[in-house]
């Protein structure tokens, strides 16, 4: 059952990567030409896209179009859910809600320099997840993406530099035919440098293509008293002893999940599940400094997903959990031999 959820969870996610990857991809290697849209100064407008780029007070949103929109934000900008069902309120977001890969629809007035001042901007809280799931899978590898990039340039660059040194040779050879047998052998050597590097350049793109591509390599479900979200002192244990794992691991991402026993009504469950996954998200955070960007959105399964009957005490003391998974990328390590072991922490009956 762990399995087919974990298989649930990354179904989502890859689906997800499918369709927003292309944008980080089309960021890096657009063309200079990219034609750029403008809002003229005072001018009311209403457009809809995706999050290209994104730095502390604006963002460039890529239109349908294909073309790029500058967008400034401010305090006054209202960021709101744009919502299906009109029974409730619309949730409110913070800037720091609006990330790459989020499909979002903007209202606001031009600017003196041809951006637009967002006044409202509204997204679907669905789209919202899918966008920070990508954004926390691509950002700890982007890093690692810059590099390969570079290393390809170089590649890129060195093989132009020898196929020029063997155009040369060429002409000499041309011109002093008496030299022809030494200059042959000198271009031999630069046809066997170009090959090497394109087989490293081969190489890089086999190391860029596995960079969504993730294996489990430590699973533990921690256990939690009836009703609460407190960790206990196993349970913290437990956490450390993961946590200093992953920190050994270069590529990873943890995921957390918390679930609760058939125990009370369906919502308390739902949201004490949410609790008990976000109190591990925090524990392993302040204590252990692991960063915010290796660290999957928590979700809350309520009593969905239980691994024993609910019928027995034992069986809900078992479903009274959260399970924590150290994801390793295998792009950055394609050698990796991570094994899956399971460790279970039970807190007092």
């Amino acid at each position: 059952m762990l399995r087919n959820h974990l298989r649930q969870s990354w179904l989502g996610a890859l689906m997800a990567l499918t369709l927003v990857v292309p944008i980080f991809v089309a960021a890096q290697t657009a063309d200079t030409t990219r034609s750029t849209a403008t809002v003229a100064a005072n001018e009311k407008r209403k457009v809809d896209g995706f999050v290209e780029d994104r730095t502390a007070d604006s963002f460039v949103l890529r239109l349908a179009n294909g073309s790029s929109m500058q967008v400034k934000l401010t305090n006054e900008t209202e960021i709101r859910e744009k919502k299906s069902n009109f029974f409730r309120g619309a949730k409110k977001y913070e800037l720091s809600s609006i990330v790459r890969g989020l499909g979002l629809e903007v209202e606001g007035i031009g600017d003196q320099s041809g951006a637009l001042l967002a006044k409202k901007v509204r997204f679907t809280d669905n789209n919202l997840k899918v966008s920070q799931t990508v954004e926390t899978r691509v950002t700890p590898v982007e890093g690692r993406v810059g590099t390969a990039e570079s290393r390809l340039s170089t590649g890129e660059e060195n093989a132009k530099k020898m196929s020029g040194q063997i155009d040369e040779l060429s002409s000499v050879a041309n011109a002093a035919q008496g030299g022809a047998r030494a200059a042959q052998t000198t271009a031999d050597q630069a046809v066997a440098g170009v090959s090497a590097a394109n087989q490293k350049i081969a190489t890089t793109n086999d190391r860029i293509t596995s960079l969504d591509d993730y294996e489990a390599m430590k699973t533990i479900s921690i256990q939690f008293k009836s009703g609460s979200s407190v960790l206990t002192k196993e349970a913290q244990a437990s956490l450390d002893d993961l946590a200093g794992q992953a920190k050994t691991q270069k590529g990873f991402v943890i995921e957390v999940a918390g679930f609760a026993s058939a125990d009370g009504n369906e919502a308390f469950n739902k949201h004490l599940s949410e609790r008990r996954a976000h109190v591990v998200m925090d524990y392993l955070a302040v204590n252990h400094d692991i960063p915010m960007r290796r660290m999957i959105t928590p979700l809350g399964y309520g009593e969905t997903h239980p691994v024993s009957d609910n019928k027995t005490r034992q069986g809900r003391e078992d479903n009274r959990r959260a399970e924590v998974k150290i994801l390793v990328n295998k792009g950055i390590i394609p050698a990796a031999s991570a094994d899956n072991p399971s460790a279970s922490l039970r807190g007092n009956q």
